[in-house]
């Protein structure tokens, strides 16, 4: 899900299948990868503090690239879109899936 060239209609698309997927509030499993820099993780993670979010953190076999999964339970599609607008903005390099 790294964001797409009209990011607007990506994520149009999104708030559909959420809506039509859960019922809200709903758990809600965000992963993204960042190169293995502390400092990219730490923001990720910064950006989910205080919301009882579980998060966890896997590096590549060869230590280049770490995959953030986080699994928080979030009010509406539109708090899910938000986080990860946040997230695009504020680390730079950040791969969604």
């Amino acid at each position: 899900m790294s964001t797409p060239p009209n990011s607007e209609e990506f994520y149009k698309k999104l708030k559909i299948q959420l809506e039509d997927t859960s019922l809200w509030p709903s758990e809600y499993l965000y992963k993204f990868i960042v190169i293995s820099d502390k400092e990219k993780i730490e923001q990720i993670e910064s950006i989910f503090n205080y919301l009882g979010a579980v998060i966890e953190t896997k590096e590549s076999k060869n230590g280049k690239y770490t995959s953030v999964s986080i699994n928080v339970t979030m009010k509406n599609p539109d708090a899910v879109i938000t986080k990860y607008k946040e997230v695009a903005e504020k680390v730079e390099g950040v791969i969604s899936l």
